[in-house]
């Protein structure tokens, strides 16, 4: 298949065939022990800290003008 060969609707009818693919196979996969210990670690390290972080505005001005 050549995608530059395709028109906008096929592209898009693609690209959400292959969205929904992605979604779900992963809301078929579970968490590993080790994941879910990573979570929690990070859970814990984010509550102790107290600093829940910054905005998306702030992190998207951050992006866009460095």
């Amino acid at each position: 298949m050549n995608i530059q060969q395709l028109n906008t609707d096929e592209k898009i009818q693609l690209a959400e065939q292959l969205w929904e693919s992605v979604r779900v196979e992963a809301g078929n996969s579970e968490l590993t022990s080790l994941e879910c210990q990573e979570l929690d670690k990070r859970l814990l390290a984010m509550e102790l800290d107290g600093e829940l972080g910054q905005s998306w505005d702030v992190v998207k001005q951050r992006i866009l003008f460095g």
